[in-house]
């Protein structure tokens, strides 16, 4: 058996052209790649078998991937360069070539290391970058994968499209986060009501509807804010749910103003809205203001020197003889 294998390697060796020391090399690469292979379904299995929660079981199998990656790198470079000496004088004579012809990928790994090392975005964050916002479900070497929001599809729900990001846009574009450090947005809703409304009673009800819904009790708030203080220098003196008001042009707008959950602004308005169509449907003294439209009968509600009586029109009627 060891003898038809030598006979076979040798015959492949002779096909290709190679010297064994070449051909050695080459077969002791497959080996590692192989090995690599094996090795990475095999811990893949066993973390899946593991760990049940998605994100652990994500972090785990990348950083078996990176080692892996790194290890197997390593041992072909060793193999074909002969070791630390041969690899230094490789990257000399290379790397200046490399800069020009992979100018792009470079970047993309530059913007890794960004993100690996700062952490401005993370799985499972939801992110706005150059007009795209999304949750991150993927974070490769040269780019990052988002779960599309917004778009046709309204107030920040889901589109089902996965779009992939160069790394290189953390260093070309201002990169929102909705969730880095305090996991909380301010959503505003206005109402408008007539001028004729107890808009003062309008102003309460929605007060009260809003701190009823409000996530955060003031334990979570203040631990929510020390956190997220401690990275960056954030200041929020009140967290409680507000109503602004104000003046247009068709009724007295009463604009709520409060903390939400990123995923969850739609429902949160939704149960809102219900609330205050119930609230409102109680109060015969409160109304919803909107765009009307006036029909003016200029003769009739107009002055009286244009009542059709009055009219010189009229006049010259009642002087005409009565005709049978």
């Amino acid at each position: 058996m060891a003898t038809y294998i030598e006979h076979l390697l040798e015959t492949i060796r002779t096909t290709l052209g190679v010297t064994p020391e070449v051909f050695d090399r080459m077969v002791w690469t497959l080996a590692i790649i192989l090995l690599y292979m094996v090795t990475r379904k095999i811990l893949g299995i066993i973390i899946s078998r593991s760990s049940p929660e998605p994100t652990r079981r994500y972090v785990a199998n990348k950083t078996v991937v990176y080692i892996l990656s790194f290890i197997a790198i390593l041992l072909i470079i060793r193999l074909w360069l002969g070791g630390i000496s041969g690899l230094v004088t490789y990257l000399a004579i290379v790397s200046a070539g490399l800069a020009i012809a992979f100018q792009a990928p470079l970047v993309n790994l530059a913007g890794w290391l960004i993100i690996v090392l700062r952490r401005p975005l993370k799985v499972g964050d939801r992110i706005e970058i150059n007009g795209i916002a999304g949750d991150v479900i993927d974070i490769r070497l040269f780019q990052f994968s988002v779960l599309e929001i917004g778009n046709w599809v309204d107030a920040d729900q889901s589109t089902g499209r996965i779009i992939h990001i160069p790394n290189m846009w953390v260093f070309d574009h201002a990169l929102a986060n909705y969730t880095l450090s305090f996991n909380f947005i301010w959503n505003e809703m206005a109402t408008i009501v007539t001028f004729e409304s107890d808009y003062k009673k309008a102003k309460q009800m929605l007060l009260d509807i809003a701190e009823e819904m409000n996530p955060l009790k003031s334990e979570e708030a203040e631990r929510a804010v020390r956190k997220s203080s401690e990275r960056y220098l954030i200041f929020y003196h009140n967290l409680n749910p507000i109503v602004w008001t104000r003046v247009v042009d068709i009724g007295v707008e009463l604009t709520i103003r409060h903390l939400c959950e990123p995923r969850k602004r739609r429902s949160t308005s939704s149960a809102i809205w219900e609330r205050i169509l119930d609230e409102f449907a109680k109060s015969p003294d409160i109304d919803f203001a909107y765009p009307t439209t006036r029909l003016y009968n200029n003769p009739i509600e107009g002055k009286p020197d244009l009542a059709p009586n009055n009219s010189p029109a009229a006049e010259r009627r009642e002087d005409e003889p009565h005709k049978e």
